[in-house]
């Protein structure tokens, strides 16, 4: 952009030459050259200060890598490259039978635990009723053992061996009572072995039932939201497995246009949101669009540095970095029919000198023009 300037110049001191027909002599030539270094060094120090260049822009756009989430055989692609999809339209599809005979196995255990959940409540009941008679047993017994001892005692009318007899019964039932009771606690515990009223071994066949029918219906993988997949590889066929590594597709979603520049941070001052900006593209060459800075990034990666077992070296402080701005468009992109990631070129009109950036103006329409014959690097 400063060449253009120089030589804008330069052509319209030679139109001044030969129109009011200047001599060319060691003082209308040095007089020339010397305004051009003070005029046009003036201008540029103060429009490239407050009114930053970007030579390098590009549009940024987000892509999702689709992994699926469970492994399988792709049975059908049924997404179409470079087609607008919907969300929850289907983009493949996994052999489904290894997970649908899991489901009906999870099925199967999970009703058979439900059955043997009702035999606990009656195996409850059953040894509530055995606790009853074993305590009525033990009670009856008792009762026999004191009526014989007491005849035995007073009238003598039960001999000693018919009292003990009378005791072993009695404390036989004593022990009946005492077993029905541990049954009858058992019972309790395998029934009171719940979860919000939920048999502990139903329950957790449940959840394994949920998850098997979670995995059976990720094997019909989905758009997650509106867009498009693009450069599409997979066939039916092959092995889909849920790596994030080697995903199976890559999806664009429906976005917004931001455009981002890079820029010298000399300039970070005159960078701020809302300040107007234009945009210039290879692909459309002659127009200009308008729009407006969205954000200047708060980090660049030359300094970055993480947790390792390295230490930063001086070269890597010594990398010069350019901050990066994003802009958002005015106008409608998408008339264009452009690609995602088309690059260009941008300028920042700060709110300082703005009478200064007519001259950038002008300038960026020029390289705009350019773009007709090639674009300039």
């Amino acid at each position: 952009m400063d060449l253009l300037l120089i030589l804008t110049y330069a052509g319209l001191c030679v139109v001044i030459f030969k129109v009011f027909r200047i001599p060319l002599n060691k003082w209308s030539v040095p007089t020339a050259i010397l305004g051009g270094v003070i005029i046009l060094g003036s201008l540029l120090l103060v429009m490239n200060y407050n009114h930053p260049y970007g030579k390098y822009a590009k549009e940024v756009y987000v892509s999702i890598p689709i992994v699926p989430a469970v492994r399988g055989l792709v049975v059908s692609v049924d997404a179409m490259p470079n087609a607008p999809l919907n969300k929850g339209d289907v983009l493949f599809k996994i052999d489904p039978r290894p997970y649908q005979l899991k489901v009906e196995q999870l099925s199967a255990q999970t009703f058979e635990a439900e059955q043997s959940a009702k035999q606990i409540q009656a195996q409850l009941e059953l040894a509530q009723a055995r606790q009853k008679q074993a305590k009525a047993d033990r009670d009856r017994a008792r009762q026999s053992f004191s009526r014989y001892a007491k005849g035995s005692r007073t009238k003598g009318v039960f001999s000693k061996q018919e009292v003990e007899n009378r005791r072993q019964l009695y404390l036989a039932a004593e022990a009946s009572l005492e077993a029905a009771e541990a049954d009858l606690r058992r019972a309790g515990f395998a029934h009171e072995s719940t979860i919000d009223g939920v048999n502990t071994q139903v329950l957790q066949l449940q959840k394994q039932l949920e998850a098997a029918q979670y995995d059976l219906e990720r094997t019909v993988v989905v758009a997650p939201m509106a867009g498009m997949v693009t450069q599409v590889a997979l066939r039916a066929g092959v092995m889909a497995v849920p790596m994030p590594l080697r995903p199976a597709m890559v999806f664009i979603p429906e976005q917004e246009n931001l455009f981002a520049g890079s820029f010298w941070q000399n300039s970070l001052e005159r960078m701020k949101p809302g300040f107007e900006a234009e945009l210039i593209i290879d692909a459309v060459p002659g127009h200009v669009f308008k729009g407006e800075v969205v954000s200047v990034l708060p980090a660049m990666s030359e300094g970055e540095f993480q947790f390792g077992g390295t230490l930063v070296s001086a070269r890597q402080l010594s990398t010069h970095g350019r901050a990066i701005a994003v802009i958002k468009l005015d106008a409608d992109w998408n008339r264009y029919n452009l690609p995602r990631g088309v690059q260009g070129k941008m300028a920042i009109y700060s709110d300082q000198f703005t009478h200064v950036s007519v001259m950038r103006r002008i300038l960026l329409r020029m390289l705009g023009w350019l773009n007709y014959v090639f674009p300039m690097k």
